[in-house]
């Protein structure tokens, strides 16, 4: 009799598992060795454009909705009001982080996050903490898998798409994962950076913050 193990909302073989979790290493580690000098250019950049740290590093929830620290490359500045409260994302961004947003360099980091096994390259983003408690049911089945760089949801509208669709998504993606699903959202990731599309919600200078529903807890 195989093992089995309950992941992703559904019975997957130990071994299936254990193959995603490889080609993450594999191509993570591929990727982290190959993009080194851009790594290091864009390192450059942002330390001269913005200051120090030239990383973002926020706690967020992965599988299973353990904390870990995600890194990304700052794309805003560190300003604040009178009373000590950053200003919105939109007075904060630079034409640096544009830049960086548009082309996705500043997930770039995540990478590292991925070979540790925090993340996976694919899977639904992850989100604030702040969030947890104000999922569904439902909703917080997204958490069954490990959160990824790029996922279902990034390459059916990305930003530009409400939350509710999000969540549906990432929850088709939770319910139908297969090697050959996360090859397929790899090429279509590779084609929506090329064309630059979904990268932030209308009116807004990246996403509105999610405010829960009360419905189906």
């Amino acid at each position: 009799m195989p093992q089995w193990v309950y992941w992703g909302g559904s019975e997957v073989p130990v071994g299936k598992m254990a193959v995603k979790r490889f080609l993450d290493i594999l191509f993570g580690g591929l990727l982290l060795v190959v993009l080194s000098p851009l790594l290091g250019v864009l390192a450059v950049l942002v330390r001269w454009k913005l200051g120090s740290p030239v990383l973002f590093r926020h706690v967020r929830p992965g599988w299973r909705e353990k904390l870990f620290t995600l890194y990304k490359f700052r794309t805003m500045r560190n300003a604040r009001d009178g009373r000590g409260q950053l200003l919105p994302d939109a007075e904060r961004i630079t034409l640096l982080g544009k830049t960086l947003r548009r082309c996705s360099l500043d997930e770039l980091p995540e990478l590292w996050n991925v070979v540790r096994g925090d993340m996976s390259l694919v899977g639904p983003r992850p989100l604030l903490v702040e969030y947890l408690p104000l999922y569904t049911a439902k909703q917080a089945r997204r958490h069954k898998v490990r959160p990824g760089i790029t996922g279902w949801a990034q390459v059916n509208g990305r930003n530009a798409i409400t939350w509710e669709e999000k969540f549906e998504y990432d929850l088709w993606y939770v319910d139908n994962w297969s090697i050959g699903l996360d090859c397929k959202i790899l090429w279509l990731t590779v084609i929506q950076v090329v064309k630059r599309e979904g990268i932030s919600a209308e009116g807004h200078a990246t996403i509105p913050r999610f405010q829960g529903r009360n419905a189906e807890r």
